[in-house]
């Protein structure tokens, strides 16, 4: 790994054009398979999984776009 792309994975930038949108629109879908999760699972180890999982997804996911997309592109 360079310096250069440690810089870009640590360094914040705010949303710009549909961004933020898109960052919405993965949380919305997250959170109904996170609900259908909530009712149809059994309380348990395995389900707090699925739901940690699905949140660890949705993170990676906003990283893909705050850390590889440039305003000027």
């Amino acid at each position: 790994m360079t310096d250069e792309r440690v810089d870009q994975i640590f360094t914040y930038r705010a949303p710009f054009g549909t961004q933020a949108e898109r960052y919405t629109k993965l949380r919305d879908n997250a959170r109904v398979l996170a609900n259908q999760i909530q009712t149809l699972c059994p309380d348990s180890k395995e389900k707090s999984f699925a739901i940690t999982s699905l949140q660890q997804t949705i993170m990676w996911a906003n990283a893909s776009i705050a850390i590889n997309e440039q305003e000027n592109q």
